[in-house]
């Protein structure tokens, strides 16, 4: 067995490993027992009660975070020139159209999220096997497909994420950082758990919300108990 390191015992020793808490508490306990130098992010996982092989138990989703993630996002649209200025004025990194579909085909994804329009979704489409695995490709059901690229764009630099179940029924998503107040991860942490309540599918049967786990970078995982925070 590993030698446990002292930086680890101290944290161990400020919570209960057999325990659930409220998520009142684990927002304030997941700063506590973060001792990473730099300002961690702060993760959830949520374990569903559904099936994803089955069309109708597909749980995906966008939320908007009421304090970010803060993280700073770095946005590329792919628009025709006449929405151009309107991208840029509401803050993408990175607007244009055939120069950048060239340059993600030579390998370039150093970007955060990718907004288009429903008339360049042709082009876009041929990016499919280097987008989709980056989680990078635009979809009308996270309103990354749109004709109002500059209000997708406001949107995502203040906090909009998007959502889907993995193949083993888990969400993970970022819900801050650990320099956040408790209230606030906390505040953004019910938000995305209420949003997947309303999106549970009708066809899920038995415990829809089966366990809950918040972390930040390089902690251990506390868990929350469901009851405190499904509506």
């Amino acid at each position: 067995m590993g030698r446990i390191s002292k930086k680890r015992k101290e944290v161990l020793a400020k919570y209960d490993l057999t325990k659930t808490y409220t998520l009142v508490e684990a927002c304030d306990l997941v700063k506590n027992i973060t001792t990473t130098k730099f300002d961690a992010s702060v993760d959830i996982s949520v374990r569903l009660g559904v099936d994803p092989r089955k069309a109708n138990q597909m749980v995906r989703g966008t939320v908007a975070l009421p304090h970010g993630t803060g993280k700073d996002v770095r946005v590329l649209v792919l628009c025709t020139p006449d929405k151009e200025a309107e991208a840029k004025a509401a803050g993408a990194e990175f607007v244009g159209l055939d120069e950048f579909i060239e340059k993600i085909k030579g390998g370039w994804t150093d970007i955060d999220v990718i907004i288009t329009m429903p008339s360049v979704m042709g082009k876009v489409g041929a990016l499919g096997r280097i987008l989709g695995p980056r989680g990078l490709m635009p979809n009308p059901k996270t309103g990354t497909v749109t004709m109002e690229v500059g209000k997708a764009v406001e949107e995502v630099k203040a906090g909009k994420i998007d959502f889907k179940v993995d193949k083993f029924g888990n969400i993970h998503s970022s819900v801050g950082k650990a320099s956040f107040e408790g209230a606030k991860i906390r505040e953004n942490a019910n938000e995305l758990i209420q949003q997947l309540i309303k999106l549970k599918p009708s066809a899920a049967k038995g415990t829809y919300i089966k366990s809950i786990y918040i972390s930040s970078t390089m902690s251990p995982s506390i868990q929350i108990d469901a009851k405190s925070v499904v509506a």
